[in-house]
C-alpha cells in the first residue's frame, strides 16, 4: 500500500480550484481536470419502464460533445437524493467524454421526505433505509442497462448510437454506494448473485460493510477494479459508520483497487449541499480530489488509457490531495 501526500491549496471556489490546476502542467502530461473549451450540454431527463415490477426509474443523463459512441458512467444516490444531484461529477464527466447516468430510486428518493412535516422525516427516512429498497435500488440497475442497450440501438432516440456499453461504470453515494457494491462484485450469502457481468469498474463513495457478514466474506472476491472514497468525518444518522467505511478496503484482494480519505471531509462532501447537523464548512479542494480522482480511474479501467494508469498509480494524487488526506492502492 502507498500513502501520498500534497501541499496545502487555498480555500477557493471549486471552478477556480480547476482553473489554476491546468496550467500547472505541461501540455503533453496527463491532466484528470482539463477540459475541452465547448464542453457544456443540456442534461436529457427520461423514465425508464421495468415492465417485469412495473415501476418506473427516472435518469438523467449528461452527453459528451462529441457525437461517437462513448462509455457510460452510472450514479446511485443516496438516501433521499434525486437524479438532479452531484450535477458537478455529471457535467465534469461527460466533458471528459463520458455518458453520465444518473439513476433515481423510487421508494428511497426525495418523495421519502420532501412533502413531510420537519418532525417525521427523519422517521421516514429511517423506514425507507430498508432491505426491499435495497433490492429495489439493486435492480434498477441492470433494467437501466437494458433500456440503454434498446436506445442505443433505436433509430429516433436521443441516445441512438451514443453509447459504447462495451465500457461501463457504476457509482454510487452512501445507499448508493452499497448500491453499487451489490452490482459489482460484492458478495451477500455467500455469492455475488447481484453482480451484473456488464460493470466493468467501480467508484463508490461513503461505502459500508454488511452488518450479517464479514468484510473478508463479503469483499474478499471482488474481481473488477474499485476506487472508494471517504472522509475521517463521513457519518450519518442513517447508515454506516467509519468503521465499517473503513473495513473495506482491507477486505479486497489485491489488484486495481484504490481507497481515497479526505481529512475532514463528512458525509456531504460527494454531495452539493450540506446536510442536517454538520458543521464544518465545506473544502473546495475535496470537490476537486473527487474529479480528479474519480476521472484518471475511469479512464485507466474504462479507457484503457496508460497515461491515465501512470497517473494514477504514480505521483499523479499527489498534485491533488492535501497533507492530511490518505491515498492507498494495492
Amino acid at each position: 500500500m502507498i500513502r501520498f501526500l500534497h501541499m496545502s491549496v487555498c480555500r477557493a471556489g471549486v471552478a477556480g480550484l480547476l482553473m489554476v490546476a491546468t496550467p500547472r502542467m505541461h501540455a503533453a502530461e496527463y491532466d484528470p481536470l482539463a477540459l475541452p473549451a465547448q464542453s457544456t450540454t443540456e442534461p436529457l431527463d427520461f423514465t425508464v419502464h421495468d415492465a417485469v415490477r412495473q415501476r418506473d426509474i427516472p435518469i438523467r443523463v449528461y452527453l459528451p460533445t462529441p457525437k461517437a459512441p462513448a462509455p457510460v458512467v452510472l450514479f446511485s444516490h443516496g438516501l433521499g437524493g434525486s437524479r438532479e444531484g452531484s450535477a458537478y461529477r455529471g457535467k465534469h464527466w461527460a466533458a471528459r467524454g463520458y455518458v453520465t447516468v444518473f439513476l433515481q430510486h423510487p421508494g428511497s428518493d426525495t418523495a421519502v421526505w420532501e412533502d413531510k412535516p420537519i418532525a417525521q422525516r427523519m422517521v421516514a427516512m429511517q423506514e425507507a433505509a430498508s432491505a426491499r429498497n435495497f433490492f429495489l435500488r439493486v435492480k434498477d440497475v441492470p433494467a437501466v442497462l437494458d433500456q440503454l442497450t434498446q436506445w442505443n440501438k433505436a433509430k429516433d432516440h436521443a441516445l441512438a448510437n451514443r453509447l459504447n456499453l462495451a465500457a461501463i461504470g457504476m457509482s454510487g453515494h452512501s445507499f448508493g454506494a452499497v448500491t453499487a457494491q451489490a452490482v459489482s462484485g460484492q458478495a451477500i450469502g455467500g455469492k455475488p448473485f447481484l453482480t451484473d457481468p456488464r460493470i466493468a469498474a467501480a467508484v463508490i463513495m461513503s461505502p459500508g460493510s454488511p452488518r450479517r457478514e464479514t468484510p473478508q466474506e463479503a469483499f474478499g472476491r471482488v474481481a473488477v477494479p474499485w476506487m472508494l472514497m471517504t472522509g475521517t468525518k463521513d457519518t450519518a444518522m442513517i447508515g454506516a459508520d467509519m468503521a465499517s467505511r473503513l473495513a473495506v478496503f482491507p477486505a479486497l484482494p489485491a489488484g486495481h483497487k484504490y481507497e481515497l480519505v479526505l481529512f475532514g471531509a463528512q458525509h456531504s462532501a460527494f454531495m452539493e449541499r450540506s446536510l442536517p447537523g454538520e458543521t464544518d464548512a465545506p473544502n473546495p479542494n475535496h470537490h476537486r480530489a473527487i474529479l480528479a480522482l474519480g476521472t484518471a480511474f475511469w479512464d485507466a479501467y474504462l479507457r484503457k488509457d496508460p497515461a491515465a494508469k501512470k497517473w494514477l498509480d504514480g505521483n499523479g494524487p499527489s498534485t491533488v490531495l492535501e497533507p492530511r488526506d490518505s491515498w492507498k492502492k494495492k
